[in-house]
C-alpha cells in the first residue's frame, strides 16, 4: 500500500465516530479514509482539552501557596510541586505533539511514516495517536540512538 488520498467510500460512517473495534475491523484499502480521520481527530482533540485543562489546574494548584512552619512540611510541599512540575513538562511536549498530529491530519499526511512513507498502521496509531513513525522505522531509531548515543 502506498501514500494516496482515496475519496471517501464510507460516507455513512462519516457521520458517526467509529468504534476502536470498527477501526481495527477496516481493510488495508479503507487506511486513514475520511471516517478514520474523524476518528483520530477526536482522539487528538479529546487529548488535547484534557491536557490544557490540567496545564490550568497546575497554574491554580501552584498559585495557592501555603506557608508552614516546619521545614519537613515546607520540603514535602517543594517536593510535590517540583513533581507535578515534571509532570506538566512532559504534558507540554505531548500537547506539542498532539497538536502537530491534528496539523499532519489538515495536511493528509497523518497515519503515514515521516521516514519511509509506509503506513503506521491502525494498531500503533490508537495506542500512540501522536505516532510519527511505523513501528520497524521507531525501532531501527531507537536502536541507533542506543548504539551511537543522540
Amino acid at each position: 500500500m502506498t501514500k494516496t488520498t482515496k475519496p471517501n467510500t464510507a460516507a455513512q460512517l462519516e457521520e458517526r465516530l467509529l468504534t476502536e473495534d470498527e477501526i481495527r475491523a477496516m481493510g488495508d484499502d479503507d487506511y486513514m479514509n475520511a471516517a478514520q480521520l474523524a476518528f483520530f481527530r477526536n482522539r487528538l482533540q479529546e487529548l488535547e482539552k484534557e491536557l490544557l485543562k490540567n496545564a490550568g489546574e497546575t497554574t491554580e494548584h501552584l498559585r495557592e501557596t501555603v506557608l508552614v512552619p516546619d521545614p519537613a512540611d515546607r520540603a514535602t510541599i517543594e517536593e510535590e510541586h517540583a513533581l507535578e512540575l515534571r509532570t506538566r513538562d512532559r504534558e507540554r511536549k505531548l500537547l506539542k505533539k498532539v497538536q502537530q498530529s491534528l496539523q499532519s491530519i489538515d495536511s493528509a499526511e497523518y497515519g503515514w511514516c515521516e521516514e519511509t512513507g509506509e503506513p503506521i498502521g491502525i494498531p500503533r496509531l490508537i495506542a500512540r495517536p501522536t505516532a510519527t513513525l511505523s513501528l520497524e522505522a521507531q525501532q531501527r531509531r531507537e536502536l541507533k540512538q542506543k548504539l551511537y548515543g543522540d
